[in-house]
Parts: structure tokens; sequence; C-alpha cells
């Protein structure tokens, strides 16, 4: 099977979407962050030195999703039309999961951005969170679903 970001000569490239067809697309993806009880409860009762924990995790989601284009070598730049991020609050783990979906009409996937925008967000979280619990574990991060596109639609089990 040929890769995709390599041509003939096994040389990087940036896939050629020129020829494709615009579809509507969305991918949607998780992550988790756990945590000490004390880091949970500190961020939940916004009591951090360093603001709102959540509402900037969920900012730089935004953010991250929007450029991944600069962080990824061979995504192409996108027109994005909608980014969401939505966090669960987990105090069985203690942590927090983050789920971004994003969306466009385009050719090509955004399950890239949706997947960048969550480590962003959770690592944002890990970084305003960082004096109170230098342990935190950042895990699955995972495409949860994808729509459009040649390669139809996607739905973990």
């Amino acid at each position: 099977m040929q890769l995709t970001h390599l041509d003939e000569k096994d040389r990087p490239k940036m896939v050629d979407v020129s020829d494709k067809e615009e579809t509507f697309r969305v991918a949607i993806a998780s992550g988790t962050i756990t945590m000490s009880p004390k880091a949970y409860e500190m961020i939940v009762s916004a009591q951090t030195k360093k603001g709102p924990v959540l509402q900037t995790a969920v900012i730089a989601a935004i953010m991250g999703t929007k450029r991944t284009s600069d962080l990824i070598p061979m995504c192409h730049p996108l027109m994005l039309t909608s980014v969401n991020c939505e966090v669960e609050e987990l105090p069985q783990l203690p942590g927090f999961k983050l789920f971004v979906t994003a969306k466009l009409k385009g050719q090509t996937g955004v399950e890239m951005e949706a997947l960048t925008g969550v480590s962003i967000g959770l690592l944002t979280i890990y970084d305003m969170a960082k004096a109170i619990d230098k342990s935190m574990v950042i895990s699955n991060v995972q495409l949860e679903s994808k729509s459009g596109g040649k390669s139809g639609t996607f739905t973990r089990a």
C-alpha cells in the first residue's frame, strides 16, 4: 500500500486534493486527563491561581483546532465552519474528558483538526494545574467519529 504523504520517490508531499469533490465533513475527537482529587476540586470550584481552567481549555481547544495546519506538516489549511468543545467532569477518576467537534464543507477531512484541538485543550488544563499536581495523565486521545468524504462514516464502537 502506497502512503499518500509520500511521492513515487518516497519523498514527503502534501496530498493533492484539487480534484476531490467538496462534501460536508464532521469529526469528533475526545481525550481524558486524570489528576489528584485536590487538583480536580480546585479546578471545578474555580480556586486555581491561574484563572478559569476549563473555560481557558475550551478556548485553547478551539484555537488549536484552527491552527492544526501550522502544527502538523502535511495538513491542509482549512476553512472550518464550526468548532465546538465540550468538557465532561469525571469526579470518579478524578478528571475531565474533552470532546471537540470540527465541521466544514471541503475537499479534505477534519479528523486531525479535532484531534489537535483535544490535545491542546488537555495540555492547557495540565499547564494551568501543574502547580497543584504534576502527576496528571493525558490519555485516550482518539477519533470518536467522522463523516463525509470518500472514506464515508466511521464511528468508534
